[in-house]
């Protein structure tokens, strides 16, 4: 029983390692074994078989039944654990977000003056960009006071906007 919790306890250290040394054993033989496994020799899978292996099998030791038995039990619990997480890792994998948004991005937006802009200096403007609020500093042709609903024309930087002011 005392292998089995090694076993078990081993799995845990190879995972914690793998979230350190994240892809260190794709990367083991230079790319020669790419694809031929597609991750089913990645660290966590390896951890999951592992320590899944060692406690299934002190558990089934603990009950009564023989070393080859209790062996047997802990390579099938391994198996279906270390499946699982290939099967989880390919999800996680395969998820993809919506890109992140860009300075263009930016034109085109309506906001509000948070701080009045002077015909020759800047201001701040509060934008919502992918739903979020935004503050960044507004240039503008005329003056702008503090309060009035903006259009963007153009992005001077990433933290810079010329804006107009909404006529209503």
């Amino acid at each position: 029983m005392a292998w089995f919790l090694g076993l078990g306890i081993g799995g845990i250290a190879v995972l914690a390692l793998s979230l350190i040394f994240d892809g260190v054993l794709e990367g083991l033989f230079g790319g020669v074994l790419d694809g031929l496994f597609d991750g089913l020799l990645s660290l966590p899978v390896i951890a999951g078989f592992l320590s899944m292996f060692g406690f299934a099998g002190a558990i089934a030791s603990g009950t009564g039944l023989g070393t080859a038995s209790a062996a047997g039990t802990g390579v099938a619990a391994g198996a279906v654990a270390g499946w699982a997480t290939w099967r989880f890792s390919r999800a996680l994998m395969r998820d993809r977000t919506d890109p992140a948004p860009r300075q263009g991005d930016l034109v085109g937006t309506a906001g509000s003056v948070v701080t009045a802009i002077p015909a020759d200096g800047y201001g701040e403007v509060l934008l919502r960009l992918a739903g979020q609020p935004v503050k960044l500093a507004a240039r503008s042709a005329a003056p702008v006071e503090r309060g009035a609903e903006i259009w963007v024309e153009a992005a001077l930087s990433s933290t810079s906007v010329a804006v107009r002011r909404v006529e209503r």
